[in-house]
């Protein structure tokens, strides 16, 4: 049997699985009617399913429980998907949509691996809330301090820099 995990991606399976994901959201934000969290990791290149990213992505459920429960929201519920094109969970959480993103921003600015995480914020009538609205630059490269669209699309790093870079991170939480 063939895990999924180390396989590569092709880019229909990923636009596949985009689509995948918002059809769930809406899903979710007609059932539940509130703050809608859409968590997956960064992934550059073509494998989305790995060890890498298994480990991010478990480190960024544990941190988005920590601020749920530190800010006392009720979370009404929430489900993780293990998936060929990379872990995802979400989140509906009965709070104000601004104040989640803020934390939320907060949280993949301050937090070791935080840059690594892929935190949406949806209103309950589906609005995907952007850094932009915030003031806020777009987000800096996993290795310079330029944008990281910018990089992203010159391929201004190699993906092994990049993956590299990961697990430095990565390590860096995990043997603090």
């Amino acid at each position: 049997m063939t895990r999924s995990a180390d396989r590569a991606v092709t880019l229909p399976a990923l636009l596949a699985s985009r689509d995948a994901r918002q059809a769930r959201q809406t899903a979710w934000l007609k059932q539940h009617g509130v703050t809608l969290i859409s968590f997956t990791v960064v992934a550059p290149g073509p494998v989305k399913d790995s060890d890498l990213t298994r480990r991010i992505f478990s480190h960024g459920l544990q941190a988005l429980d920590h601020m749920a429960r530190n800010a006392g929201w009720p979370v009404i519920t929430q489900a993780s998907f293990a998936l060929i094109t990379g872990p995802e969970a979400l989140w509906a959480v009965n709070a104000p949509a601004q104040t989640v993103k803020r934390a939320a921003i907060a949280l993949e600015q301050t937090h070791l691996v935080g840059r690594l995480w892929d935190i949406d914020v949806l209103t309950p009538q589906g609005e995907i809330l952007s850094r932009q609205q915030f003031s806020l630059p777009p987000r800096a490269c996993l290795i310079c301090s330029r944008a990281a669209v910018l990089c992203a699309r010159e391929q201004s790093h190699t993906l092994a820099e990049l993956l590299a870079h990961m697990e430095a991170r990565l390590n860096d939480v995990e043997h603090a």
